[in-house]
């Protein structure tokens, strides 16, 4: 399981403050951002992010693409929520899995070199040619 985004990405886009304010649940002071909480919130997003991406791509990526991460944070700041997430984050999280479910379906692409799995063979078409009941030596004496 990856981590498709980090700490310093999530306080970079969100804000250090409402870091605080989603960590202010009793177990670390109401002043510091409660690092196991996102650290758990970001690999819950991983383990999602990758559930969809298997169906797809060979795992782990040899990069990440900035889509995926930017898909890791809008599900981690989801996932950091104790109680109900403002309307935006929802959103946000509601718009990722469907472009998660978009990229498992094939609709979404992602520009990652050499990441697509092999077909399997049970994708593979098989035919037979039955040998012809009417040919040149079958019909010997009617031509």
């Amino acid at each position: 399981m990856a981590a498709y985004c980090t700490l310093t990405e999530l306080k970079d886009r969100y804000s250090e403050r409402l870091l605080i304010e989603l960590s202010d649940r009793g177990e670390v002071p109401a002043t510091v951002v409660d690092v196991a909480l996102f650290n758990r919130a970001i690999a819950d997003a991983g383990a999602l992010i990758d559930g969809h991406l298997k169906l797809r791509y060979a795992l782990p990526l040899a990069e990440v693409p900035r889509l995926v991460t930017d898909l890791a944070l809008r599900i981690s700041i989801y996932y950091a929520h104790g109680r109900v997430a403002a309307e935006k984050i929802k959103a946000d999280h509601d718009a990722a899995l469907r472009t998660l479910r978009d990229i498992a379906s094939g609709l979404i692409r992602l520009d990652v070199a050499g990441a697509e799995p092999p077909a399997s063979a049970a994708a593979e078409v098989i035919t037979n040619d039955p040998e012809r009941p009417l040919s040149a030596a079958t019909l010997k004496g009617y031509i």
